[in-house]
């Protein structure tokens, strides 16, 4: 899409308004700004200025019978409350009487009507006349605009769209209902409805516009709506988001030539005439470009999750602290202790293992270079062991364990010194070592065979050299992992990491590791925060390892909207940060969850169903109970998801039919989708109902629920009635392990039930069926599931289909 944006008149803009002390353009600068980004219809404006005397032609010099005056002030942001625009007749004598009066009222009206916690820090502590005279030595004047009057006053006919650069993400790109009360509506329309945002380095306009279309805004501006007619075309509003999305990335971050920074850009609204998009109002501020941040020799992860060898620093001889447990752990993993060094002054050994007076002893007796040493010290010892660490250059990549390190205020100073210092390294010819943490767990490592946590086995049994999934799971937060992976020990990862502060290695750096791995088919992230420009970096590695086939799963914590405070446009409390993040991740491909909850479930759905083929959403539903058959239909839709049931072929419900005819339950089943197969159904009729249904085509996934209560189902674990035992050949529990294998069509059961039945849970988990306790949790889980992994197909799709037309280029 070829847009005229003349970036260099653009740029002189901004170094007119530095010149004059401003990092903000005003509203008539804004429309110049639209003027040379390709937009076609700003207004024509006039800057009158107080005690300039203006002819009647100058003030009468626009077409049209009215005109539109506004305040200009660089701290009344949201002009109409304050009195700061009207509209008048196009008469000469009535434009000067209105501008003279504003120049009084409007301060007054400020001075009265905005509270104390909205003040610009500049009128803080200012009251009364002190007050309004503050405010009106701020005015620079009242522009005069032509005014263009809109195709229709309805509610809906307003257009916002904004620019914000984001610490995360760099520029992003929001649209959506404008007006004066844009923020009512995005506060008021479910999520996706009244506003949209995304990534500008990773969204095209047309891109952005496919998303935009599925709002409300765009339905109204497209005549889609009842009463409506449709009074933009979607080629302006795809136009309108290209300029914006050029733009972003030009005056952003992510361009090391950019002359400055366009921090926020906002057209709110813009509205319609005639089939043209003429903007109202308009807000820019703009900043000097900062150094980008460094990389990280990503591929030196790998000697952290695969190492040869270990050293640790921190080990006590003589009790279990941090040090010692790690220690433990990693023996009991299976690490050769031949191939581990503790550094402990005056210790020869300690369980077996060699110990060194200090890293000096490395060079001392040829031992190679570690690859990974585990640090789990006091805070305080840190930043000279981090130097002592780079200059004898002993590891190629370090485990920061100790917190202290940047979480609180007194840590902070300690905490850029030792980032300051690995930044340094990472300039070396060979980038220096990659750390991990600090304040972290560390990294559980099946392939690696080795443990870093540091709870003792007593408080965490673990089961050792057990099968474990090929996925990995990387948390910001350790305790997270912990308590996940204790609750649901079937969500087995090959990789547990814990990332703690990223003071070196951030969650962008781990997915693009992982984005490359033949180990991992899963990666699931928990994270609450990224480091600049890190948000960027993730979901470019998200969207590059689902084009690589691979199940990403991701939540986010923290999720109270970023940004009202800090600025008073629209754009940055209807794009808050949490909604920018999933807006943003999800695009890239990754399948976010709600809660803890859903994400364990999500997890464990890409874990079992990865290698499943996903064609579609339609689902085909099957019980013995009557009330899940119910609830299992009911929880097919919701404001987030969606399920088909699926319309079965005739030829399925005559299969069906034979097997409830044979049980003796013909008489007792209607056939239907949810189907209610009776309580009296026993393991067979589940199996090869749940067969039947996942070999036609129009289902593109079955839930079972097992009803394990059922007298006619063997489901019980050790049970002296061979009718309940399910270690026999016929019990469902083998005849859905068999279908499991068999089929490509995903398969999820139900076990609704107490701890009784946890058996049959974990002998189905252990063969990679997934099991839900609850019916409707199974639903909601499964349709998020399906949705991603659709939503990851169209990603993959639209790939190949841009790879083939740069090949056809």
């Amino acid at each position: 899409m070829e847009i005229p944006i003349d970036f260099d008149r653009i740029t002189r803009l901004f170094e007119t308004a530095l010149n004059e002390g401003r990092r903000f353009l005003y509203e008539y600068e804004v429309y110049q700004l639209l003027a040379c980004s390709g937009a076609e219809t700003p207004p024509q404006c006039r800057l009158l200025t107080r005690g300039t005397r203006y002819g009647d032609e100058e003030l009468t010099a626009f077409p049209g019978t009215r005109s539109v005056l506004k305040i200009v002030s660089p701290a009344i942001v949201h002009k109409t409350e304050v009195g700061g625009v009207r509209v008048v007749e196009k008469e000469a004598g009535k434009i000067r009487s209105a501008v003279r009066r504003m120049f009084y009222e409007v301060p007054e009206d400020y001075a009265a009507r905005i509270p104390d916690q909205d003040m610009p820090d500049q009128y803080r502590g200012l009251k009364g006349d002190a007050l309004v005279t503050a405010v009106a030595r701020d005015i620079k004047g009242v522009l005069l605009v032509q005014y263009m009057p809109p195709d229709s006053q309805a509610f809906g006919n307003e257009l916002i769209v904004g620019l914000r650069h984001t610490r995360e993400f760099g520029p992003v790109i929001s649209a959506g209902l404008g007006g004066t009360d844009t923020e009512l509506y995005a506060a008021r329309f479910r999520k996706g409805q009244a506003i949209v945002a995304a990534s500008t380095a990773m969204e095209d306009g047309p891109g952005f516009f496919q998303r935009f279309r599925q709002t409300i805004s765009y339905r109204k501006l497209a005549g889609l709506t009842r009463g409506q007619r449709r009074i933009v075309t979607d080629e302006q509003i795809m136009e309108c988001f290209e300029s914006f999305v050029r733009i972003g990335n030009f005056y952003s971050r992510t361009n090391p030539d950019a002359p400055f920074i366009i921090d926020e850009l906002e057209i709110n609204p813009f509205a319609f005439t005639d089939y043209l998009m003429v903007p109202l109002d308009g807000l820019c501020r703009f900043s000097f470009p900062e150094k980008p941040p460094g990389t990280r020799p990503v591929s030196r992860i790998g000697h952290l999750l695969h190492p040869v060898s270990i050293g640790i620093v921190g080990v006590s001889a003589t009790r279990k602290n941090f040090g010692r447990i790690i220690l433990d752990n990693i023996l009991a993993e299976g690490f050769d202790k031949h191939r581990v060094v503790v550094f402990k002054k005056g210790v020869k050994e300690i369980d077996g293992v060699r110990c060194l007076d200090g890293l000096a002893d490395l060079e001392k007796d040829r031992i190679p270079k570690l690859d990974l040493l585990i640090v789990a010290v006091g805070a305080s010892q840190v930043p000279d062991l981090v130097e002592e660490i780079i200059e004898k250059d002993a590891a190629r990549s370090v485990m920061l364990i100790p917190g202290g390190m940047g979480e609180t205020e007194d840590s902070r100073d300690r905490a850029r010194q030792v980032v300051a210092r690995i930044h340094e390294a990472h300039t070396r010819e060979d980038g220096g070592p990659v750390f991990l943490g600090a304040n972290c767990m560390g990294v559980i490592s099946k392939p690696g065979q080795y443990d870093t946590w540091f709870i003792p086995e007593e408080k965490l049994p673990k089961v050792r050299g057990n099968p474990f999934h090929r996925s990995a799971l990387i948390s910001q937060s350790g305790a997270f992992m912990l308590h996940r992976t204790h609750q649901s020990p079937f969500l087995s990862p090959a990789y547990m990491i814990s990332m703690g502060n990223q003071t070196d290695l951030t969650l962008g750096d781990m997915v693009a590791y992982f984005k490359d791995s033949d180990q991992v088919d899963v990666i699931a992230v928990y994270a609450e925060g990224f480091i600049d420009l890190d948000g960027l970096a993730f979901c470019r590695a998200v969207q590059e390892a689902v084009l690589a086939g691979k199940d990403v799963v991701f939540y986010k914590a923290g999720r109270t909207p970023e940004g009202k405070a800090a600025t008073g446009s629209h754009t940055a409390s209807l794009a808050g940060d949490y909604m920018v993040c999933e807006s943003c991740v999800s695009r890239a491909g990754a399948i976010v969850a709600r809660s803890f909850t859903e994400f364990q479930d999500l997890m464990l759905l890409a874990e079992t169903l990865n290698r499943k083929q996903i064609r579609g959403n339609r689902l085909a539903a099957v019980s013995g109970a009557g009330f899940e058959a119910v609830g299992m239909a009911d929880a097919i839709q919701s404001d987030d998801f969606s399920l088909e049931l699926a319309r079965c072929r005739e030829s399925t419900w005559q299969a069906v039919a034979q097997v409830l005819e044979r049980r003796g339950l013909s008489g007792l089943v209607t056939l239907s989708n949810p189907l209610d197969i009776n309580p009296a159904a026993d393991d067979h009729a589940h199996a090869r109902i749940c067969e039947i249904l996942a070999d036609d085509p129009n289902v593109d996934a079955v839930i079972l629920s097992l009803d394990p209560m059922s007298p006619a189902m063997k489901t019980l674990d050790g049970s002296a009635t061979p009718g309940f035992d399910m270690h026999r050949n016929d019990s469902i529990r083998q005849l859905i392990i068999d279908l499991n294998f068999r089929t490509r069509t995903p398969v999820v059961t139900v076990v609704d039930g107490g701890r009784l039945y946890d058996p049959l849970r974990d002998a189905l988990m252990a063969e990679g069926v997934p099991v839900f306790q609850v019916c409707d949790q199974a639903v909601a889980a499964l349709a998020l599931y399906i949705q991603g992994r659709l939503r990851s197909d169209a990603i993959r799709s639209d790939a190949g289909w841009t790879d083939m037309k740069k090949e056809e280029a």
